[in-house]
C-alpha cells in the first residue's frame, strides 16, 4: 500500500472523528480483550488466554476473547453515563474468509445515540456520508439512501410476501421454488437467511445506497420491535450491494434482554465451534438504561465505497494471507 492511500485512510478517519466530536459524542476506548461475550449464533469468536506472571494474586490462566464488536463494553457505558458514544476499534471474527469482502480482523465504526430510534440513525448516517464526500462523488454512494423494507425486498426479488408464507410455514417450499435446496432440519429464521442471501441480496441496487428495514421478528436480535410485532427496529446499509453497517432501536427491556441471553446460549453452547463464555448478569444494566439506537458499521468496507476499491485487502496495509 503506497503512502499517499495511507495517508487518505487518515484523513478519512479523522473526519470521521470531527464529524462525531462536533455533535458531542464521546469517543471511548474499551477492551478488545473480553472474559465473556454476548451470544450471536451467526458468528464465531477468537479465543485466547491470560497466563498470570509468577507470584500473581491470579493463579491459573484464564480464558479470553478477543472481541467481535465493542457493543457488550459500550453498553455498560451507555447504562451509566446515558451520553452519546463512538468509538472507532479493531474487531475479530473467526471463521471468516480473507480478501474481497472480509477478514477477520477488521475495523468498526460503532456509535450509539440517546433518546433516537432507528428512523434517526438513518438520518445522522445520511449526514455523516455527506459529510466525508465531496461533489464529484458518485451517486452510488450519496445520500439520501432509498428505503426498502424486508417484505417489499422479498416481494420484489424472490417473488413472494415474507410473512404470508412465513405464518403457512411455506418457507422452505418457496426456497426449493427459487431452486435452493434447503436442509430438513432449518427452522424459520435459517429458512430466511437462506432466501435472503441467495435470492434478496444480489438483486440489491447497486447503482445508489439502499437501507433494507423492518426485519421479522422471528429472527434473533436485540432491537425493539415495530408496531404489531411482526418486524423490528432494524435495518443494514447496501452499498454498491455490499453490506456496510447495521442497525437497531435498541432493546431496553431487561426481562427481553435476558430472554434472549438464555435462549441465544443454548444454541450457541450447542452449535458453535468456539463456546464463549457468557455473562449471565448482563440483562441488569438494562434496568435503568436509556432509549437509544446504535450503529455498527465497517470501517474498511466504508473506506472501499469512498475511494473505488473493489476488495477488502486493498485497503489493508497487512492483510491476512500474504
Amino acid at each position: 500500500m503506497d503512502i499517499e492511500f495511507l495517508r487518505e485512510k487518515a484523513d478519512i478517519f479523522k473526519k470521521i472523528r470531527q464529524f462525531f466530536d462536533e455533535r458531542g459524542y464521546l469517543e471511548t476506548v474499551t477492551p478488545v480483550l473480553s472474559p465473556n461475550l454476548i451470544p450471536e449464533t451467526c458468528l464465531e469468536v477468537f479465543e485466547t488466554s491470560y497466563v498470570p506472571p509468577i507470584g500473581s494474586r491470579i493463579r491459573e490462566k484464564q480464558s479470553f476473547y478477543l472481541v467481535p464488536s465493542p457493543e457488550i463494553w459500550m453498553k455498560k457505558l451507555i447504562s451509566t453515563h446515558k451520553t452519546d458514544i463512538y468509538q472507532l476499534c479493531p474487531c475479530f471474527r473467526n471463521v471468516e474468509s480473507t480478501g474481497r469482502l472480509h477478514s477477520p480482523e477488521f475495523t468498526m465504526l460503532e456509535f450509539y445515540t440517546m433518546g433516537a430510534d432507528y428512523e434517526d440513525s438513518i438520518s445522522i448516517t445520511e449526514d455523516l456520508f455527506s459529510f466525508l464526500l465531496d461533489e464529484t462523488s458518485r451517486k452510488s454512494i450519496r445520500p439520501p439512501f432509498e428505503q426498502i423494507s424486508m417484505d417489499e425486498a422479498f416481494s420484489c426479488f424472490a417473488g413472494f410476501s415474507l410473512y404470508a408464507a412465513a405464518e403457512k410455514n411455506m418457507l422452505d417450499a418457496e426456497a426449493r421454488g427459487l431452486g435452493l435446496e434447503p436442509p430438513p432440519y432449518l427452522d424459520t429464521a435459517a429458512l430466511f437467511d437462506l432466501i435472503f442471501i441467495h435470492a434478496v441480496e444480489p438483486n440489491l441496487p447497486r447503482d445508489r445506497p439502499v437501507i433494507l428495514k423492518d426485519y421479522p421478528s422471528f429472527v434473533p436480535c436485540l432491537a425493539q420491535k415495530c408496531p404489531g410485532g411482526r418486524s423490528v427496529e432494524r435495518w443494514e446499509l447496501y452499498v454498491r450491494g455490499i453490506e456496510l453497517a447495521n442497525c437497531y432501536s435498541e432493546e431496553t427491556d431487561p426481562t427481553n434482554i435476558h430472554t434472549y441471553f438464555k435462549q441465544e446460549t443454548v444454541v450457541k453452547n450447542n452449535n458453535s465451534l468456539i463456546p464463549h463464555e457468557i455473562d449471565e448478569n448482563y440483562w441488569q444494566i438494562f434496568t435503568d438504561f436509556p432509549r437509544c439506537s446504535g450503529v455498527a458499521m465497517g470501517i474498511d468496507r466504508l473506506i472501499m465505497s469512498l475511494t473505488g476499491r473493489t476488495s477488502i485487502d486493498s485497503v489493508l496495509p497487512f492483510p491476512m494471507g500474504r
